[in-house]
């Protein structure tokens, strides 16, 4: 039987980050949109200050939503007390993305959840519905303490 104890500490991760105002979800105003084992999907809406000096959304802010969507694919997989780090971070930027553009959609799915080592995929999509970014991420897992 699959663990949902990465999920359930998820949320409950988001929901005290959104509580307290801490965390990148809350500084850039990332909504969790779904939360299932092996998914995640997370929104924003782009800001002015958002922008880089070509006047659209930065390069980094739609990394950090890559990166946020399938780091928590994987947590979301996780057995309780276990850990992760972003240990490589791949992103494809498709099209630029104009900061009146609307609701960008980020949908995080695990690849493969290992003892050490995990993989996630993501895609970005603008209100549109059209493909603006998508990435991979290598994620370092960490096992749970054994009580030593």
């Amino acid at each position: 039987m699959e663990s949902t104890a990465g999920l359930e500490q998820l949320k409950e991760l988001l929901d005290k980050g959104a509580e307290k105002g801490h965390g990148i979800g809350t500084l850039l105003g990332i909504t969790a949109e779904s939360l299932e084992p092996g998914r995640v999907v997370f929104a924003l809406t782009p800001r002015p200050d958002f922008s880089n000096p070509l006047g659209t959304v930065h390069g980094g802010i739609m990394s950090t939503l890559l990166d946020s969507a399938m780091a928590c694919a994987v947590h979301t997989s996780l057995a309780e007390g276990a850990g992760y780090t972003t240990l490589e971070l791949k992103v494809n930027f498709v099209r630029a993305v104009p900061l009146d553009g609307g609701r960008l959609v980020c949908e995080g799915t695990t690849v493969h959840v290992g003892r050490k080592v995990a993989t996630a995929e993501g895609r970005i999509t603008d209100a549109d519905g059209r493909l603006v970014a998508h990435g991979t991420t290598t994620c370092l897992l960490f096992p749970p303490p054994t009580g030593e």
